[in-house]
C-alpha cells in the first residue's frame, strides 16, 4: 500500500473473517469500556469463533489473563466470544518467575498486589530493590504521570529495571481516558532509565499469544492467518505491524478524537488520511467499532 492511501473503511469482521484461523482482540476500547461490554463486538467475536477462527482477548492489562477473565465478565463480557485471555500481566509474571528470589518494589495501586501470589520474591522499599515493577498510578483518577517524576528519579539513581506491566499511555474508563503505566514508563526512558515491556506493542506477549493459540488448536498458527483487532496505533497497530500481521483498527477507541468521531458518528476520510500520514503501517481495515 502506498504511503498516502487510506486504508478501506470495512464493514464489518465478517468481511475479513474467511482469512483467518487466529483473531488477536485487544479488550479495553474494543470489547469493553472500562464499564461495560461492547454487545456488537463481542457478538463479531463469537461469530468468528462459530466460524472456525481461535479467539484470544490480548490485554495490556497488569493483571494475569485469569484475572482478566473474571473482571470483564463483570462489565458483560460473555465467555463464548473467546478462547483465551493472555495478558501483558502474565509476561511480567514469566519475568519474575525467571528471577528466584529478586526484592521487587511495586509501583501501582493496592489492587494489583495479588498479581505476585505463588511467585518466589520479596516485595521491599524502594532502596532495597532490584527491581521495580510498575502496575499503574496508585491513584488514576486524581493523579498525573508527572507527579512520579520524582520517585522516577530515584529509581534512575540508582540504575533499577523497571519492568512496565501495561504498556498504554492511556485506557478509556466509560467516557474518560486514564494514565496508565506506560506513561510513567515513557517518562522514565526518556531519562535514561531502563525499561522493559511486558505487553504490546512489544514481542513477548504475542510469543506467549502464539504459543497459547498452537495449544488451543493443536497446530502452528501461520503469522499470515492472524488477524489483531485493536484501537491503539502504537500498540496494537504497531505490534501487528512488528509481528508480521495484519491489524483490523477500531478507530472509535483511545483514538476517537484523533479521527474526529463522536459516538456514533461516521468517519471522515479527510481526518483519517491526516492521522496515518506520519505512519510507516497500515491495518487491513478501519472500523468506527467492532462489528459483524
Amino acid at each position: 500500500m502506498q504511503d498516502n492511501a487510506i486504508p478501506p473503511v470495512i464493514g464489518g469482521l465478517g468481511t475479513l473473517a474467511p482469512r483467518y484461523d487466529l483473531i488477536l482482540a485487544d479488550v479495553w476500547g474494543v470489547v469493553h469500556n472500562g464499564v461495560a461490554a461492547f454487545p456488537a463486538a463481542t457478538d463479531a467475536l463469537a461469530r468468528a469463533r462459530a466460524a472456525g477462527a481461535t479467539v484470544i482477548l490480548v490485554s495490556n492489562a497488569p493483571r494475569p489473563g485469569a484475572v482478566v477473565e473474571r473482571q470483564i465478565a463483570g462489565y458483560g463480557v460473555p465467555a463464548g466470544c473467546f478462547d483465551a485471555v493472555v495478558a501483558s500481566g502474565d509476561v511480567a509474571r514469566d519475568e519474575l518467575a525467571r528471577k528466584p528470589g529478586v526484592r521487587v518494589h511495586h509501583v501501582g495501586p493496592t489492587r494489583d498486589l495479588p498479581n505476585y501470589e505463588g511467585l518466589d520474591l520479596r516485595l521491599v522499599s524502594l532502596e532495597e530493590a532490584e527491581v521495580v515493577v510498575c502496575t499503574g498510578l496508585v491513584d488514576d483518577t486524581r493523579e498525573t504521570p508527572d507527579d512520579y517524576r520524582p520517585l522516577l528519579e530515584r529509581m534512575r539513581a540508582r540504575g533499577l529495571t523497571m519492568i512496565c506491566a501495561n504498556p498504554d499511555m492511556v485506557v478509556e474508563r466509560g467516557d474518560k481516558l486514564i494514565w496508565c503505566a506506560g506513561a510513567l514508563a515513557k517518562i522514565y526512558a526518556d531519562a535514561g532509565g531502563e525499561v522493559h515491556y511486558a505487553g504490546k506493542p512489544h514481542a513477548p506477549i504475542y510469543d506467549l499469544t502464539f504459543k497459547r493459540a498452537a495449544e488451543l488448536r493443536g497446530e502452528a498458527v501461520p503469522r499470515d492467518r492472524a488477524l489483531a483487532i485493536g484501537d491503539g496505533l502504537h500498540t496494537d497497530l504497531a505490534g501487528a505491524a512488528g509481528q508480521g500481521i495484519d491489524c483490523l483498527f477500531v478507530a472509535g477507541g483511545i483514538h476517537a478524537a484523533d479521527f474526529g468521531l463522536a459516538p456514533g458518528a461516521a468517519i471522515d476520510p479527510a481526518k483519517l488520511a491526516r492521522v496515518f500520514a506520519d505512519a510507516h503501517v497500515r491495518p487491513v481495515g478501519i472500523m468506527p467499532r467492532l462489528s459483524w
